[in-house]
């Protein structure tokens, strides 16, 4: 991957002439709130570093999916560089630093699926197969047997690019497209291996939103609807069934309008990064106070289309595209250190 490396390198460089312009003394370090001025909803911390971890070790991919059971995160499926679609599954194992492969996918290769864990229990669905037809079947990856099995299939239609997540006993699939733009969400009850439909996103239909949970809460946003980046975002308490209209992003943080982007949780605040705009800029959402901050920026190149995922305290990102090319690198995020640009 040598053209990805001159472009890493020179990502890097851009990267290290920002960070020196955040030393001389610009009070707002994300590049769009430099435009048009500071407010007190955008403040910028120079806390936030990557580091470079050991790669993916499967062939480098696209639209993958997964899922986090304690220490390890579980990693497969979408499309390589030729465009093939994959249903290799694999596991990182954050203690150790090193991928290990594990059972194939139970169903059938696919791309723009969806995962969430509940439990010991890894589930993946939904997605499109080899002929770019929509799917609706789910698999469950038991952590003890390496072994997958069918489960019951989604209860919506059948979709790509929709946001999975989990919160208590109960895992949420939701948005999409199944033809056209959709914001309907479902729950999936393991105990009675049952869908439900529960209350609908309160903001517009999407494709490749984000979701993260914080305090029993889920958040939903960014993504893509009809062309346009979005900017709304919404959280979910599932004990009242409810959307809450959380602050809408404003023009000085136009920035985190994206599609295809990561997000994950790391303490009871949220970090969006990456995504189809391009910007490398990595937001902090904090949710006592409904606010986002700039937190650096990250390190790896620009990408849509990645994993992101947290483990004790760490964020990563890992696969993705920019243009042709496809990524295998992992990169690991510490929110509570100083961003440095050389040591990685």
């Amino acid at each position: 991957m040598a053209s990805q490396s001159q472009a890493d390198q020179d990502t890097k460089n851009h990267r290290r002439s920002t960070f020196i312009n955040w030393a001389l003394g610009l009070v707002c370090v994300g590049w769009a709130s430099a435009l048009v001025g500071c407010s007190s909803s955008d403040t910028a911390s120079t806390l936030g570093d990557w580091r470079h971890r050991s790669d993916f070790e499967g062939v480098a991919r696209a639209s993958a999916s997964g899922f986090v059971i304690g220490n390890f995160a579980y990693l497969g499926t979408g499309y390589d560089a030729s465009n093939n679609r994959l249903k290799d599954f694999w596991a990182y194992d954050q203690t150790k630093n090193t991928w290990v492969q594990l059972a194939d996918f139970g169903g059938v290769a696919r791309t723009g699926a969806v995962g969430f864990a509940v439990g010991t229990k890894g589930y993946i669905g939904t997605g499109l197969n080899a002929n770019s037809d929509r799917l609706k079947d789910f698999w469950e990856y038991d952590q003890a047997t390496n072994k997958w099995k069918a489960v019951a299939d989604f209860g919506g239609t059948a979709r790509f690019s929709a946001v999975g997540y989990a919160i208590g006993s109960k895992g949420y699939v939701g948005t999409g497209n199944d033809g056209n733009y959709l914001k309907d969400i479902w729950s999936f009850d393991p105990s009675t291996n049952a869908w439900a439909k529960v209350s609908s996103y309160s903001g517009s239909k999407r494709v490749g939103a984000v979701a993260m949970v914080l305090n029993g809460l889920a958040y939903v946003g960014a993504g893509d609807n009809n062309g346009s980046s979005l900017r709304d975002w919404y959280a979910y308490d599932p004990a009242q069934d409810l959307w809450i209209e959380k602050a809408q992003f404003t023009s000085d943080q136009s920035t985190i309008a994206r599609s295809n982007a990561v997000a994950f949780a790391i303490n009871n605040l949220g970090y969006l990064t990456t995504g189809n705009n391009s910007s490398t800029t990595v937001w902090q959402y904090t949710p006592g106070t409904d606010t986002w901050a700039t937190l650096g920026t990250f390190e790896g190149s620009g990408r849509q289309y990645a994993i992101g995922f947290a483990i004790g305290g760490k964020g990563y990102v890992t696969t993705g595209l920019s243009g042709t090319a496809r990524f295998d690198d992992l990169w690991e995020f510490d929110p509570t250190i100083a961003q440095n640009l050389d040591t990685n």
